[in-house]
């Protein structure tokens, strides 16, 4: 809905591209200003231009979201630029290494885990802080399909994604009679970036069949989601999985 966000100072990490960018963009449309985080900084002032040229606020922010200093600073950053803090979407990730669990390289498990849950305990663990100084927020995690199921060769992925449903949980009964709300949406496979480099032609084709909708998701789906629990509108919705997968859950 336009301008449902008027006056709201949002942050989303992995915004320089795919689901994350699309975040960003709704948030701005509707409204809010926006902190445009990501490690590729240059890709980041690419959304904040864009945006701006479409007549919204937003601002880039280089971070590595494996280190909690560069976290606070970020929320540091929204805040001195912006005012408060309201709105954020944890949404920084990578897909990590292919292989079986017996196999899986060690210092890809701990690369997979830092930067796809631990960083989304450090947001939020600096988020909070100042939601609660500005009155309340809404928090989204984005987890995965595979926050509940399994996935052969992605054990180190699987892992964090289920990790991150029971933070948000948690997370969500500590803060929902202080005015922070705190859900977690799991996309389906979507037709990002991130995708496309990490898979041959017919292992994308075999991706397809796993969703009975029979396509890949789109990140705008998948940001509209993220806004709807972003806004007002979801005010007794918190401690969710909302999934966006073409029916891949459901069999």
């Amino acid at each position: 809905m336009a301008n449902e966000f008027e006056g709201k100072v949002a942050l989303v990490t992995g915004a320089a591209s795919g689901i994350g960018a699309e975040c960003a963009r709704q948030l701005a449309a509707a409204g809010a200003a926006v902190v445009v985080a990501d490690l590729d900084e240059r890709s980041a002032k690419k959304i904040v231009e864009e945006i701006e040229r479409d007549g919204g606020k937003a601002a880039a922010f280089r971070i590595d979201v494996a280190v909690a200093e560069e976290v606070d600073a970020m929320v540091v950053f929204a805040k001195s630029t912006f005012g408060e803090l309201h709105l954020a979407v944890n949404n920084a990730g990578i897909s990590g290494a292919s292989e079986l669990t017996g196999d899986y390289p060690p210092d890809g498990w701990r690369k997979v885990i830092d930067i796809n849950l631990s960083s989304v305990f450090y947001c939020m663990r600096y988020e909070i802080p100042a939601m609660l100084e500005a009155g309340g927020g809404a928090i989204v995690n984005m987890s995965s399909i595979l926050g509940t199921n399994g996935f052969a060769r992605s054990s180190a992925y699987v892992a964090a994604k289920h990790g991150i449903v029971g933070l948000t949980k948690t997370a969500a009964i500590e803060y929902a009679a202080k005015g922070i709300r705190i859900n977690a949406v799991g996309p389906g496979f979507i037709d990002t970036p991130l995708l496309s480099k990490n898979l041959k032609p017919d292992e994308l084709k075999q991706i397809v069949g796993l969703h009975p909708i029979g396509r890949l998701g789109r990140a705008e789906e998948v940001a509209a989601l993220t806004c709807f629990l972003l806004s007002d509108r979801a005010s007794f919705i918190t401690g969710s999985y909302h999934l966006v997968d073409g029916g891949y859950s459901a069999p």
